[in-house]
């Protein structure tokens, strides 16, 4: 696919021209332009100095104009973009909130404050604003890192819509658990650690929780009449997330909290061992041989509810 004439003008444009062009174009037709470009192509166009810092600004300046204003209301901080290239920093600005208005700061120094600092690649950064890529599964992946407030950084997500479209740009809660999957392949145990340490926790199991009945497979789940409770380990206030999950005549119904009620067994684990054991990436027997799950009551129906779900595949 190539790219259209009003990116591939970049190649020869000023700063100053560059600056009008990002300023002046229709958000719609922007936001085309840069979908078509391959990423190598548009690195090429907007990765030189001189149009790089004018596209970033140009970008980042524009994001008002696509603000859902009710949830800007509710926004108050600074979020740093640091963008980088193979490690070495490239541009670094912010954009500061506060209950309705955006200013953009070009430039910031690291020593200025910052709530919350997300840290990608110049090209990752224009794919997620506009739309291609999912922040929560960058995130996940290490090609996205968020380092402070990560409930700000949530919020940030909701509240920007991709021009000519119903998707919000760079929304991470909605995480499908085949993508999940796919990108847990590749991730270190340190980084996913991490993850699940920050604020980011509680979306991404609320997600895999809330999507876990999609995966039964009804016809090895047909007789089956199971009762698992979860209690996840290493949330960063100290408590313990618990979940259960029943499957009865072929269905599966997923409760957060402990209810009081009866179950067979109650599997404990790291919140990252869970995650990994949901996405296929960790074998239930060997995480129980292992001591990654440790379960108390009936073992055999604890290993029989993994036996009936299609655990989505990498």
């Amino acid at each position: 696919m190539s790219p259209g004439p009003e990116l591939d003008h970049l190649l020869e444009a000023t700063p100053q021209e560059a600056a009008a062009w990002f300023a002046e174009t229709e958000a719609e037709a922007l936001v085309a332009a840069v979908r078509a470009t391959p990423d190598d192509h548009l690195l090429k166009l907007i990765g030189r100095d001189g149009i790089r810092s004018v596209a970033i600004e140009g970008i980042l300046a524009r994001l008002h104009e696509y603000a859902v204003q009710e949830r800007l209301a509710l926004l108050h901080g600074v979020v740093r973009f640091d963008l980088e290239r193979r490690g070495t920093l490239l541009e670094r600005h912010a954009l500061a909130f506060d209950h309705g208005s955006l200013d953009l700061v070009a430039h910031v120094s690291a020593d200025e404050h910052a709530d919350v600092v997300l840290t990608t690649s110049v090209v990752r950064f224009v794919r997620i604003v506009s739309g291609e890529r999912n922040a929560g599964l960058e995130f996940l992946g290490g090609t996205l890192d968020i380092d402070g407030d990560a409930d700000l950084a949530l919020a940030l997500g909701g509240i920007f819509r991709v021009p000519g479209t119903d998707h919000v740009a760079v929304d991470p809660r909605e995480l499908d658990p085949v993508e999940v999957a796919r990108v847990l392949g590749t991730v270190k145990g340190d980084h996913l650690k991490k993850v699940m340490r920050s604020g980011f926790r509680h979306v991404v199991l609320d997600e895999i929780f809330r999507r876990l009945p999609d995966f039964v497979n009804e016809r090895k789940a047909r007789n089956a009449d199971i009762t698992v409770g979860f209690r996840l380990l290493g949330s960063p206030s100290g408590e313990i997330e618990r979940y259960v999950v029943r499957i009865h005549d072929g269905v599966a119904t997923v409760s957060a909290g402990d209810d009081g009620s009866e179950r067979d067994a109650t599997v404990t684990c790291e919140a990252h061992d869970f995650l990994r054991l949901a996405t296929g990436h960790l074998n239930a027997v060997t995480g129980v041989l292992r001591g990654q799950l440790k379960v108390r009551g009936d073992r055999g129906k604890a290993l029989q509810l993994s036996s009936v779900l299609d655990i989505p595949s990498a």
